[in-house]
């Protein structure tokens, strides 16, 4: 558990570290929530907990298939979109957190297998990139940068459910380890 980060020697393990602080933000958002209050939406918005859940986790499966110069797991346009912020089918809270641990150890094999973070990799030519090719590092940036814009969705979420608030979250992680 991750919640606050040190500075370390490394500039990888560094970067790593701050994504997975953000992760945590969004798991601790889940915890002790049914599978009913993880889909609710408590606000105008048309996120919910396990919404942002899935989303993150594609995302960042997204972005480290495409600095392998892979396609990612899961297309998404305009006929999809709206499936990537909620659960679908058979999907639960419970199997997108696993799949999230296992995005997440790609995601850190891969920064951490790379020969050097400046190594660039070209994008996709849609409106929503940016155009031409960005290195190892920005991918690190933009998934912190991605992750804690959701993690903030989520304490706003999570607070306006049952009043709890990021610093109580913490606690009752604690408390369960």
């Amino acid at each position: 558990m991750v919640t606050h980060v040190e500075a370390q020697d490394d500039e990888r393990e560094a970067l790593l570290a701050f994504i997975e602080e953000q992760r945590g933000g969004i798991r601790r958002a889940l915890l002790g929530l049914t599978e009913e209050q993880a889909a609710s939406r408590p606000s105008a918005s048309e996120l919910s907990l396990s919404g942002l859940l899935k989303h993150v986790s594609q995302v960042e499966q997204g972005w480290i298939a495409r600095a392998k110069q892979e396609p990612p797991a899961v297309e998404r346009d305009q006929s999809n979109w709206h499936e990537s912020f909620r659960l679908v089918g058979g999907e639960t809270v419970e199997s997108q957190l696993a799949y999230w641990e296992k995005v997440a150890a790609e995601t850190e094999a891969f920064i951490r297998s790379a020969p050097s973070l400046d190594d660039t990799f070209p994008l996709p030519k849609e409106p929503w990139f940016p155009e031409g090719s960005v290195s190892i590092r920005w991918v690190c940036l933009h998934l912190i940068r991605e992750t804690a814009r959701h993690a903030g969705h989520a304490d706003i979420i999570r607070e306006s459910l049952d009043g709890a608030t990021a610093y109580e979250l913490v606690a009752k992680e604690r408390e369960s380890q």
